[in-house]
């Protein structure tokens, strides 16, 4: 049975890709690497210092100090959100379906905890979590298991009784990768791709989740 549910963030409670995109393409501009939104979806997913690793091996030389190519993008995606962020299709929803069935619940995303925070008190969704972890405490991000698989531990339920809903594909291999149950709402760059078959339910939208999934999921 299923004793906890863990989202994602980012593309699944927030439609944040697009300000990810617009402060990574403008923070990258500074150091000489000009990026468009098409090459952003290539880290999609990914922790925001392996999106910097990413292109500065991709462009080696460009950038002289990691930190703060890190710190600028981190900046910038917290002011658009702030200024513009809004919540996914279904995310008070969902909350109160899964309130509804006494399970704990759960953040754990790629984000710094700085934004998370953010996110969740612009949206005023604080008292639906038991926990907002963050894969910068991990040694390795998304799609590494190891954010999904700390958290499942901080709320003392074992991986494979909990639920994970994402929207990314790293995302997904690193909730499968924890022997976790997942729901995956894709994004709209992969929702063709093959590759998101090994989800236990694909769904268009949060609101579409219904009471026959959760019995389902919980066979």
């Amino acid at each position: 049975m299923i004793e906890a549910v863990i989202f994602d963030m980012d593309g699944l409670l927030i439609d944040s890709e697009p300000l990810w995109q617009e402060a990574e393409i403008r923070s990258f501009k500074k150091v000489g690497i000009v990026l468009d939104n098409k090459m952003c979806l290539e880290t999609m997913g990914l922790r925001v210092d392996q999106v910097v690793d990413h292109w500065n091996y991709k462009f080696p030389g460009n950038i002289q100090d990691r930190d703060i190519v890190v710190k600028d993008i981190m900046s910038g995606v917290i002011s658009l959100v702030i200024e513009k962020g809004t919540p996914r299709e279904g995310v008070y929803e969902i909350l109160e379906f899964m309130k509804g069935k006494n399970v704990k619940m759960a953040i754990a995303s790629s984000s710094q905890l700085i934004l998370i925070k953010t996110v969740v008190q612009k949206f005023g969704i604080e008292k639906y979590f038991d926990e907002l972890y963050s894969a910068e405490m991990e040694e390795y991000g998304k799609p590494h298991p190891g954010v999904y698989i700390t958290t499942a531990k901080v709320l003392d339920i074992a991986p494979e009784r909990c639920l994970a809903w994402e929207d990314s594909f790293n995302g997904l291999l690193s909730a499968k990768a924890a022997r976790m149950k997942c729901v995956c709402v894709p994004d709209e760059s992969i929702k063709q791709s093959p590759k998101i078959a090994i989800a236990d339910l694909v769904l268009d939208s949060l609101a579409d989740f219904n009471e026959e999934h959760w019995n389902n999921l919980n066979k």
